[in-house]
């Protein structure tokens, strides 16, 4: 049986994940604390420029190197460098200046965090759902790699939903050619699957060192070429440097809950129109 094994939120963009039993969707399709705040560069108007250049793992491998950890009842991050063990705390909305300022003394330029209630910032705005993969994914990807485990893999990856009780890329089956979307639902929610995410330059990086990983890239892609499954769509396919489905979530199940345990099922395809 196919079910929701793990659920797993990056209240701030960029920065580490962490695993929740239950989650609410949120306005734009989003998961309640998924990336509901951002790093960007600091300008005269960063109290309200969600629109700054982002600081993430595709532009500063710096931020590799930052540890965090958070009690979301209590809207609180705790920061650290990975090689050290001094903390800091800060709540994320009274304390955002203090958490700007510790980030950008490790960072060594000025950043500001900004917020977003409705929706955070999701890195693909036409398809703002939860990341989908399944468990056999990570496994079966981890394994083409020395000394990379399943874990390691989905923070590499930065996936929100995996999916357990299924074959390796099974969330291929979530996605067909472009202008259609494949409906599924996760307990009582109804999701779309949209595409297979086009991956960038943070997977091939050590997640806790911002280190490039030898020839990370090169393998992958020989390996999902020659590794994808008869059910998934070659349209999406112009290199291969893809992995991981994104979603959109109806209007209709925004303020719906998902829950890890919850039933995973897969409809037929239709129109995105």
């Amino acid at each position: 049986m196919s079910v929701l094994e793990q659920i797993r939120v990056h209240p701030i963009k960029s920065l580490d994940a962490t695993s929740v039993e239950s989650t609410e969707i949120v306005a734009n399709g989003g998961l309640a604390w998924d990336r509901r705040y951002a790093i960007v560069e600091a300008t005269d108007r960063t109290e309200t420029a969600s629109d700054a250049p982002y600081v993430n793992g595709k532009r500063e491998p710096k931020i590799h190197r930052l540890a965090a950890e958070y009690d979301l009842d209590r809207a609180t991050v705790t920061v650290r460098d990975r090689d050290g063990d001094e903390e800091s705390t800060f709540h994320l909305e009274r304390d955002r200046d203090g958490l700007a300022a510790w980030l950008s003394d490790r960072l060594g330029y000025s950043v500001a965090v900004v917020g977003d209630d409705e929706g955070g910032f999701p890195d693909d705005t036409d398809a703002s759902g939860p990341t989908v993969i399944s468990d056999g994914t990570l496994e079966a990807v981890a394994s083409w790699y020395d000394g990379i485990d399943s874990a390691e893999m989905c923070r590499r990856l930065r996936s929100n939903l995996v999916v357990g009780g299924v074959p390796a890329f099974w969330e291929d089956r979530l996605y067909e050619e472009p202008e259609r979307v494949v409906p599924f639902t996760i307990g009582e929610v109804s999701l779309e699957g949209v595409n297979p995410c086009q991956r960038c330059v943070v997977p091939t990086r050590d997640p806790d060192t911002g280190e490039e990983t030898d020839g990370f890239r090169e393998r992958f892609v020989e390996r999902r070429e020659a590794t994808l499954p008869e059910w998934a769509s070659e349209a999406w396919f112009d290199h291969y440097f893809r992995l991981m489905v994104n979603t959109r979530v109806p209007e209709s199940a925004w303020g719906a809950t998902l829950s890890v345990s919850d039933g995973v099922s897969v409809a037929d395809s239709h129109s995105n129109r």
